[in-house]
């Protein structure tokens, strides 16, 4: 089971960070990914990594601004958001699978968070 926290509201431009823990096991071995759904648009993705933390993958509209990081000896997962922008705003989900192949398809996913929102105020 993963535990999203660390969402709320934030001010245009602010910065914001994202956390996802493991409950009742590990996910060291998994590759991690953050989501995002905003009210009435599709799960999107955001940023991926693999289990160890070499490789790293970011959609093109939060490239540059959001960091993706985990610590595998805490079963922990995180997005720094830098720079937020009130498009930003969204249910942040964290999910993991085996594979690092297709890290943007959410389908390729077995487990998810329930979800964390972020809102970012213009």
């Amino acid at each position: 089971q993963l535990v999203e926290s660390g969402g709320g509201l934030v001010q245009a431009g602010g910065s914001c960070r994202l956390s996802c823990a493991a409950s009742g096991g590990s996910f060291s071995a998994y590759t991690l990914g953050w989501f995002r759904q905003a009210p009435g648009k599709e799960r999107e993705f955001v940023a991926a990594m693999g289990w160890a933390g070499g490789n790293t993958y970011y959609a093109d509209s939060v490239k540059g601004r959001f960091t993706i990081s985990r610590d595998n000896a805490q079963d922990a997962l995180y997005l720094l958001m830098n720079n937020l922008k009130p498009e930003d705003t969204a249910v942040y989900y964290c999910a993991a699978k085996y594979s690092i192949v297709r890290v943007t398809d959410p389908a390729q996913y077995g487990s998810w968070g329930q979800g964390t929102q972020v809102t970012v105020s213009s």
